[in-house]
């Protein structure tokens, strides 16, 4: 597998890429071109000409959750391979995998709109759909993890903003049942839509995230699962480890220590402090836009 990272926070030091708050990583198996998240903006796709990587032969989009960092660079994707053709450039459209409610509305009151830009019937009028809760395998050693099941104790403890929700949730409507007709009550957002991928290669598992809200250990446990594996060889993606409470810090050490760990790459959503703390029960390696990784 060979693993490119387009986007990421920062930046690999004296190379001359572009980094944002947001993360794709472009993964090459078996002579297969999947491109993992998209992205802020349409930096992922400066970065990937830069590295002379091709974005017209791809097979896959994943897309690990619906957030802003990771599907808003899925319009200019659109508009690439609109170019495409109106010019008459070979290209292939890629399928998108992912939860079936990576396309669901998010708010967060701060900012407002921070789930994807792009409906499901747009998406659907542009690219092939394969939006699911069960696990896709798409080669014979790269995976689609599915709906992650939150097992333990310590992590997704806290909502990141609300689903507006719908009338369907309610007998009316305004959730009371008086048949008003009113708004529907909007619904803490767990993000049951946070998946992630792995990778099984001779050395184990190397499990790919995005951010992680369901929890690395959560993710970890459902990789082991689908993959009947439990060597873990490696993790390179973000970790949602944002100023967590004690109770996830200290019951994700505990958790990744047992695991023997060769090395792991955290990132994007990985604070200063967190990265510390995990250079204590694994070796930590550099992750910024432009990085390659072999295995």
């Amino acid at each position: 597998m060979k693993l490119s990272v387009l986007i990421d926070n920062n930046t690999i030091i004296d190379r001359y890429f572009l980094g944002e708050p947001g993360l794709s990583f472009l993964i090459e198996d078996q002579g297969v071109k999947v491109i993992f998240d998209l992205g802020y903006s349409a930096a992922f796709l400066e970065n990937a000409n830069k590295m002379g990587e091709s974005l017209l032969d791809l097979d896959f989009v994943v897309l690990s959750h619906g957030h802003m960092d990771h599907t808003w660079g899925l319009d200019p994707l659109i508009r690439l391979y609109a170019e495409c053709k109106g010019e008459k450039w070979a290209h292939q459209i890629p399928t998108i995998v992912a939860h079936p409610l990576v396309f669901e509305t998010k708010i967060c009151e701060e900012l407002g709109e921070i789930g994807s830009l792009i409906s499901r019937e747009k998406a659907s009028r542009h690219f092939p759909l394969c939006l699911s809760s069960e696990p896709v395998w798409l080669t014979e050693n790269l995976v689609f993890l599915g709906q992650i099941p939150r097992t333990n104790d310590f992590e997704n403890k806290t909502p990141i903003g609300h689903l507006p929700g719908t009338a369907a949730t309610s007998a009316c409507g305004c959730g009371t049942g008086c048949g008003c007709g009113g708004a529907p009550e909007a619904e803490d957002d767990f993000m049951m839509d946070d998946s992630a991928m792995a990778y099984k290669g001779t050395e184990g598992l190397t499990i790919i995230t995005g951010c992680s809200h369901a929890g690395i250990c959560n993710i970890i446990e459902q990789a082991k699962k689908v993959c009947g594996e439990e060597k873990i060889a490696g993790i390179i993606g973000g970790l949602h480890l944002l100023n967590p409470e004690e109770a996830q810090m200290s019951g994700t050490l505990h958790y990744l220590k047992n695991l023997n760990l060769n090395k792991i790459h955290p990132c994007h959503c990985t604070d200063l402090a967190s990265k510390i703390a995990l250079s204590a029960v694994a070796k930590v390696e550099e992750v910024g836009s432009g990085l390659v990784i072999i295995s």
